[in-house]
C-alpha cells in the first residue's frame, strides 16, 4: 500500500513579529492507500488548522504537505483547482449541497466540471446513490429531504470522482444520533468495501471509534495515537481515557 498522504514538519503561524501565534508546531505523520484515520483535539489544538491546509484551502508556514506524492504548496491556483477537483473528496458538516439544484444534479456536478460523457456520469450517480441507498431522492431537492439523506449526498457528490483521498470535517455535527450512525457505516463500508482512504476531524468520541486509527492533537503537535484492534468497545473506551489524560481535558470539550 502507498502513502497517499505524507504531512513533514508542518508549521502554521498567524500574526506578525510580537503578536505572533503558532497554530501547528512541527506535525508530521503519513495516511497509507486504503486507511480511515480520525484527527481529534479540543478547541484551540490545531486540527482544523491541519485539515484546511492538506485540503489546500490554506498553506503551511513552512513544512512539507504531498498527496499522492505532489507537492500542493508549489502548484499554482488553476493546478490547485484541478488537484483539488481530481484527488480530493469533502464532506463537511453541512451538507453544502446547492438547493437550486437537485440531489442528482448536485452529485453529478464534479463530473460535469471534468466533462465526463453523460453515460459514465449516469452509470457512476447510480452506482454511488445505489451503494448509500438514495435512489429514490435523485429527482427531489435537498430541501425535500432529511438531515442524513443531505448528508449522504454530500458523501456520493464527495465519492462520484473517485478521488485519492476524503476529507470529512465533522460530518455529524449537525445529525441526530441515528442519521450520525448511519453516516458512520456508510463511512466504515466505503473503507471496507471501496478502500476509500478517509481522514476525518470530530470531536465526537463515538464518531473516532468507526476509524482504524486515531491521531490525537494538542496545542499544535501530535500528542498521540490510537489503533484499533479487534474490539470497537475496547476502543472506544480508550477514545474515552485519551481524552481524558490530554492535559486533564474536560472530555465535554470534545463531544
Amino acid at each position: 500500500m502507498k502513502d497517499i498522504l505524507k504531512v513533514e514538519n508542518v508549521r502554521k503561524e498567524y500574526g506578525k513579529r510580537n503578536a505572533k501565534y503558532e497554530a501547528l508546531k512541527g506535525v508530521s505523520f503519513k495516511v497509507r492507500e486504503g486507511e480511515f484515520v480520525g484527527i481529534m483535539g479540543a478547541s484551540g489544538a490545531g486540527k482544523s488548522t491541519l485539515l484546511n491546509i492538506i485540503s489546500t484551502i490554506d498553506t503551511q508556514s513552512s513544512g512539507k504537505v504531498y498527496i499522492n506524492d505532489k507537492d500542493i504548496k508549489h502548484m499554482n491556483q488553476n493546478q490547485i483547482a484541478d488537484f483539488r477537483r481530481d484527488n480530493l473528496g469533502f464532506v463537511f458538516q453541512d451538507s453544502n449541497l446547492l438547493d437550486t439544484l437537485t440531489i442528482k444534479e448536485n452529485i453529478m456536478l464534479p463530473l460535469s466540471l471534468k466533462n465526463e460523457k453523460v453515460t459514465i456520469i449516469e452509470d457512476r450517480v447510480n452506482e454511488v446513490a445505489t451503494s448509500l441507498d438514495i435512489l429514490e431522492t435523485l429527482n427531489k431537492y435537498p430541501y425535500e429531504v432529511s438531515g442524513g439523506q443531505k448528508q449522504r449526498a454530500a458523501v456520493c457528490r464527495s465519492i462520484v470522482g473517485k478521488p485519492s483521498l476524503l476529507l470529512a470535517d465533522e460530518p455529524t455535527g449537525a445529525l441526530d444520533s441515528k442519521s450520525a450512525r448511519e453516516l458512520l457505516h456508510t463511512f466504515s463500508d466505503l473503507n471496507k468495501n471501496e478502500k476509500a482512504t478517509i481522514l476525518m476531524v470530530t470531536h465526537d468520541p463515538m464518531s473516532a471509534s468507526y476509524c482504524n486509527r486515531i491521531l490525537f492533537i494538542k496545542d499544535g503537535i501530535i500528542f498521540t495515537e490510537l489503533i484499533k484492534g479487534n474490539s470497537t468497545k475496547e476502543f472506544y473506551q480508550k477514545i474515552l481515557d485519551t481524552v481524558a489524560m490530554l492535559g486533564g481535558v474536560d472530555k465535554n470539550e470534545f463531544i
